[in-house]
């Protein structure tokens, strides 16, 4: 499996945010992406993931083997942590998994990863802020996705939890995945690619 961006841009309303970026991710390759505010980091992720228009050039996935293009085959994690605040957290987890598919770990194993066990009976809504991020990134865990779409991942973790998300991570690559990350923090996982982005 190989990721490739040819010459890719993106736009934001009619406003060009990024454009010429290229890259190649094989199978256990990481990129993290950098650049000041405004510079297209999160447009680039959602790009990838699907949720916005490609402006220019191409995002392409090759020997996906069952995912067709990128947006299947990712996890995408945003600022938003993208679970219900009415339902628990094992019911957002099951929601996830049942919506995605391919089922890796059960809620209490996700949750028992990111330092969570014992929670999962909580309504999402009553959680800290941080214990919001580590129930999101638990979500990467429940269902198999080849490629992590990250956006400032380490938002509202403490140091123990930037430490856990960086064994996982450094898993997935271990595992064959493929890890884009965009950060203005270290992310503590060894031999990523860099990509540094410009505001135009």
């Amino acid at each position: 499996m190989r990721l490739i961006a040819d010459r890719l841009g993106g736009d934001r309303g009619s406003e060009i945010v990024f454009s010429d970026i290229s890259f190649s991710l094989a199978q256990g390759d990481g990129l993290v992406v950098t650049g000041a505010n405004g510079s297209g980091k999160s447009t680039l992720l959602r790009v990838m993931a699907g949720l916005l228009p490609v402006a220019r050039g191409s995002i392409r996935l090759e020997d996906g083997g069952e995912f067709e293009d990128v947006a299947a085959a990712c996890h995408y994690l945003g600022h938003e942590n993208g679970m219900k605040t009415a339902l628990t957290v094992t019911e957002n987890l099951l929601f996830w998994q049942d919506f995605l598919g391919a089922p890796r770990l059960a809620p209490d194993e996700a949750l028992e990863a990111v330092g969570l066990d014992g929670i999962g009976h909580l309504p999402f809504g009553y959680l800290s802020t941080g214990q919001r991020r580590r129930s999101s990134i638990a979500r990467l865990l429940v269902s198999h996705r080849p490629i992590w779409l990250l956006d400032e991942p380490t938002a509202g973790l403490d140091k123990a939890s930037e430490r856990r998300l960086a064994g996982l991570m450094t898993a997935h690559l271990a595992e064959g995945g493929i890890l884009v990350a965009a950060t203005h923090l270290p992310l503590g996982v060894e031999g990523m690619q860099a990509l540094e982005m410009e505001v135009l």
